[in-house]
């Protein structure tokens, strides 16, 4: 059983940053993708980024050129950097990870609010 635990959430004013990391409890190596996703209230829980083993990217349209996954094999965790936040970024940020066959995880989450 893999556990993530995410970290680095909390209230930025608009146009801050934040960046979130995702620890796990054993190597990534194998995962196929990793990413993060949000949920804001009264809405459904969405992608924000995803980075796969390839190397391959996929952000929603909204964070295009203000977010950046990352990972490091070497510590096991994965990052989200989130440049230029505005209050339509608050939500709770799950991490997530996908092997393949379909076999998925997820973290508690971590709360980021941004607000003045």
């Amino acid at each position: 059983q893999l556990q993530l635990v995410e970290s680095g959430g909390g209230l930025v004013q608009p146009g801050g940053s934040l960046r979130l990391s995702c620890a796990t409890s054993g190597s990534i190596l194998s995962i196929n993708i990793m990413g993060w996703y949000r949920q804001a209230p009264g809405k459904q829980r969405e992608l924000v980024a995803s980075l796969s083993s390839g190397g391959t990217t996929v952000y929603a349209d909204s964070v295009k050129g203000r977010f950046t996954v990352s990972r490091d094999n070497a510590k096991k965790t994965v990052h989200l950097q989130m440049n230029s936040l505005q209050p339509e970024d608050t939500a709770v940020y799950y991490c997530h990870a996908g092997y393949t066959g379909g076999r998925e995880f997820w973290g508690q989450g971590t709360q980021v609010t941004v607000s003045s």
